[in-house]
């Protein structure tokens, strides 16, 4: 039975206030990493209090990585769901890190959620994972569709039938995000209606709704602009075939008047009103779903480690191109490769100037050249925040910056965080040296 969640909308403490004042609103979602259960904000606690249904939506786990889940991350998003009284939680189909043991390479980070291979031996692996989180977490998990810049060549499954197996094998929810639908279509020609008539309706647990830009023919689902008509035009077009248990707007910047987001909950809702219409009236657009036949929930497929050690090396391969200078695996658009590792680039300057504000404000408009020429040589090995001390590190082995009291001030803000001194050969580019020979030699 599914729960019937409403009309929500993505909590962040920018517009915490608003959240907590604006009509309507039936439920929250809140980043799971961006919370800790001892000290939740008074935002989350008085709409929790009020009865709101607050769900932690988890951005770091990488199930659909080579690597089994990571327990401590599984008890920390275990230990959000019950301080939020969540009745499920959520995360992505998606790979965030590659490497390690099962490749002989470094781990690398991608800081970011990377599309996996939708492959037999990806969809083996997932499903795995999966049911490994299953048993760890307390309330029924929802996995979401992602949305990507770039195409895997080996595909050998559409996204409703990869979604459908994953659904059908594990019993997972899925979250489906109509705005990634929209993205896919623009970056990789996918049909939306396709995806939606694959999708085994009755697993969904509810749906995000985003907005984004388009930038030379490539759209970036950015969460920072008003959603778009066509992403609206999908969502009504699920409606049509689904009454979904739950619709949220995600925003995560460029954050708007308290008035511009109820007309944007007031469109979605519209959206969701006209699909209905269509489904009462028997309407509905798209045929049956499809799937192809899949082993049973509880069997583990025999060739689980040889298809987990493929993986790995793929997902390493590609993540090396995009953080490591790596040449892009062969059958990858190498523009699209281009542009995906621009764009992780400048995500990790944007998060760690928001994690370590005092670094734009030391270095001013120094500071984002500064580290997108330091990202290009320096892949993420850690979180963003041990980003931020091996960039400032990297300043101050190299002298910089020109400026002696900008440099005194950066020094003594590094040590108070890292506790000892700058060193003369920084791990970050010892490994990726030796990223870089690993995957050549391959």
């Amino acid at each position: 039975m599914r729960q019937r969640l409403g009309t929500g909308i993505g909590w962040r403490p920018e517009i915490a206030d608003a959240v907590e004042a604006m009509p309507g609103i039936d439920w929250v979602e809140v980043v799971a990493e961006n919370v800790c259960p001892g000290h939740l904000p008074e935002s989350l606690l008085r709409l929790r209090d009020r009865g709101v249904t607050v769900v932690p939506h988890g951005v770091s786990l990488g199930l659909g990585g080579a690597d089994r889940p990571d327990p401590g991350r599984l008890d920390a998003l275990a230990e959000r769901a019950a301080a939020l009284r969540a009745p499920l939680v959520t995360e992505h189909i998606a790979f965030v890190r590659a490497g390690g043991p099962l490749t002989a390479s470094p781990r690398l980070e991608a800081g970011h959620l990377l599309p996996v291979p939708r492959t037999r031996d990806a969809l083996d692996v997932l499903c795995e994972n999966v049911r490994v989180a299953q048993d760890a977490l307390p309330v029924p998990l929802a996995l979401e569709n992602i949305a990507a810049l770039l195409s895997w060549p080996d595909d050998e499954l559409t996204e409703g039938q990869f979604l459908y197996e994953l659904a059908d094998r594990t019993g997972v929810r899925l979250l489906i995000d109509v705005a990634n639908l929209h993205t896919n279509h623009v970056n990789r020609g996918e049909d939306p209606a396709e995806a939606l008539s694959g999708l085994p309706l009755e697993a969904i647990a509810y749906v995000h709704v985003a907005g984004g830009f388009e930038r030379d023919g490539v759209w970036h689902d950015s969460h920072a602009h008003p959603v778009p008509r066509p992403v609206l035009d999908i969502l009504a077009d699920l409606a049509s075939r689904t009454s979904p248990p739950g619709v949220l707007l995600e925003r995560d910047e460029n954050f708007p008047a308290p008035s511009e987001l109820r007309a944007e909950l007031a469109a979605v809702r519209r959206a969701v009103a006209t699909g209905a219409a269509r489904r009462s009236a028997g309407a509905r657009p798209g045929t049956p779903p499809t799937h192809t036949p899949a082993p049973a929930p509880d069997s583990v497929p025999p060739a689980a480690g040889a298809a987990r050690q493929r993986l790995a090396l793929a997902q390493t391969a590609l993540l090396s191109a995009l953080v490591a200078g790596t040449p892009a695996p062969e059958g990858f658009d190498r523009v699209r490769v281009g542009v995906q590792a621009r764009a992780l680039a400048a995500k990790r300057a944007d998060v760690v100037a928001k994690v370590a504000p005092e670094l734009p404000a030391l270095l001013g408009a120094r500071y984002r050249p500064a580290f997108l020429a330091y990202a290009q040589a320096h892949p993420m090995t850690g979180g963003y925040r041990q980003d931020a001390l091996d960039f400032a590190e990297g300043l101050l082995t190299a002298g910089r910056p020109e400026d002696a009291r900008a440099r005194r001030e950066l020094r003594e803000w590094w040590r108070e965080r890292s506790g000892s001194r700058p060193r003369s050969r920084r791990p970050a580019v010892r490994l990726a040296r030796a990223t870089r020979r690993a995957l050549l030699r391959r």
